[in-house]
C-alpha cells in the first residue's frame, strides 16, 4: 500500500488543533476498515501541531505562492550574508521586515475565515512571526514551513539579530615596517647637503609626514581592534551554533519519544475499545443466562408441586382401598 495521500495529510493539518486528534483517529479507522494497515499506521504517527504551527501550516497550504516568495527571499538573504554585501544585505533586511509583516497579516485573515479557529485576540501571532523569521535564516525551518507539516513554532537568534562590524579593506598605504626600511648611513644626510634656506617650510613638511604616519598608525590600530572584535563575534556565533545544534538534537529526541508514546496510546485506546465491546457482549450473555435460570427454577417448582400433588392423590387412593377390603 502506498500510504496516506498528500491531500489527506493536508486536510488533517488544515484542521484546527483541538479537532486534529479526532480527525486523525477517524482517518485511521477508515483506513483499517478499507484493509490498509500501512496507511493506518502512518496516519496514527501524525502528531497534533501547536496553534502557532497550525497557523503557519494554514498559510503554506492556502497561500503556497507567498511561502515560495519567502523561501526565495531567505536564499537571497543567506547569499548576501555569506558574501558580506552590506548595501544588499540592508536592502534585503528591510524587505524581510515588510514580507514578514504582510505574511502575519495574511495569517490573521486566514484564521478569521476558519469557522473553528481561536479568536483573533488569542492567536499566537508573535510565535508565527518568530517562525517566519527563523525560516528566513534557517533552510531546514524554511523547508518545514513550505511542506505545511510544521508541528511547533521555531525561533532563531542568529542572522539579523546581532549587528556585524563594518569591515574595510586596508590598502598598502600603511606604515612600512621597520625591517623593510633601508638603513640610513650615519652622516649620509650631511654628505653633499645644501644649506636649507627655508626652515619653516621644512618643519611644515616634517609635521605633515608625522601626521600621515599617525593617521596610518591609527588605521592600523583600528584594524587590529576590528579583527579582535570579528574573532570574538565568530567565536560567539560558533558557540551559539553549537548550542542550537544540541538543542535541536534534544528537541528531535523528545519528539521521537513523544511520537512513540502517542503511538502506544493509540494502540491502548484501540484495545480498550475492543475490551469494552467484549464486556458488553459478555453482559448480554449473562443477562440471557439469568433469565434462563429463572425460567428453569420456576418450571422446576411447578413440576415438584405436581409430583407432590400426585403423591398425595396416590396416598388417598391407597387408604380408601384398604378400608374397602
Amino acid at each position: 500500500m502506498p500510504g496516506p495521500s498528500a491531500e489527506l495529510v493536508q486536510q488533517l493539518y488544515r484542521t484546527p488543533p483541538d479537532r486534529f486528534v479526532a480527525a486523525r483517529d477517524a482517518a485511521v479507522a477508515e483506513a483499517r476498515r478499507a484493509g490498509d494497515p500501512t496507511t493506518a499506521r502512518e496516519l496514527a504517527r501524525l502528531r497534533r501541531p501547536t496553534v502557532a504551527a497550525w497557523l503557519v501550516n494554514l498559510l503554506a497550504i492556502r497561500r503556497p505562492e507567498l511561502v515560495a516568495d519567502l523561501v526565495h527571499l531567505a536564499d537571497a538573504l543567506r547569499a548576501a550574508q555569506r558574501e558580506l554585501r552590506g548595501p544588499r544585505l540592508r536592502e534585503l533586511s528591510a524587505q524581510r521586515r515588510a514580507v514578514v509583516g504582510a505574511l502575519v497579516a495574511e495569517v490573521r485573515k486566514l484564521a478569521a475565515a476558519e469557522p473553528e479557529a481561536p479568536p483573533v485576540g488569542r492567536l499566537p501571532l508573535a510565535e508565527v512571526e518568530a517562525t517566519l523569521n527563523a525560516a528566513l535564516s534557517d533552510a531546514e525551518v524554511a523547508e518545514q514551513v513550505r511542506t505545511g507539516r510544521l508541528l511547533r513554532s521555531a525561533s532563531y537568534a542568529g542572522f539579523g539579530e546581532v549587528p556585524r562590524p563594518q569591515l574595510r579593506l586596508v590598502t598598502g598605504d600603511e606604515e612600512e615596517p621597520e625591517a623593510q626600511r633601508p638603513a640610513r648611513r650615519p652622516g649620509a644626510q650631511r654628505e653633499g647637503r645644501e644649506p636649507a634656506p627655508d626652515r619653516a617650510g621644512e618643519r611644515a613638511a616634517q609635521a605633515e609626514r608625522a601626521a600621515q604616519r599617525a593617521a596610518r598608525a591609527e588605521r592600523a590600530r583600528r584594524r587590529r581592534a576590528l579583527d579582535r572584535e570579528l574573532d570574538r563575534a565568530r567565536a560567539d556565533q560558533q558557540r551559539a551554533d553549537d548550542e542550537l545544534t544540541e538543542a535541536t538534537g534534544q528537541e528531535r529526541d523528545g519528539a521521537a519519544v513523544l511520537d512513540g508514546i502517542e503511538t502506544e496510546l493509540a494502540e491502548l485506546e484501540r484495545r480498550r475499545a475492543v475490551a469494552e465491546q467484549d464486556l458488553s457482549r459478555a453482559k448480554l450473555v449473562r443477562r440471557a443466562a439469568e433469565r434462563a435460570v429463572t425460567v428453569a427454577r420456576r418450571r422446576s417448582g411447578e413440576v415438584e408441586a405436581a409430583v407432590e400433588a400426585l403423591a398425595a392423590e396416590e396416598g388417598d387412593a391407597d387408604a380408601g382401598g384398604g378400608a374397602a377390603d
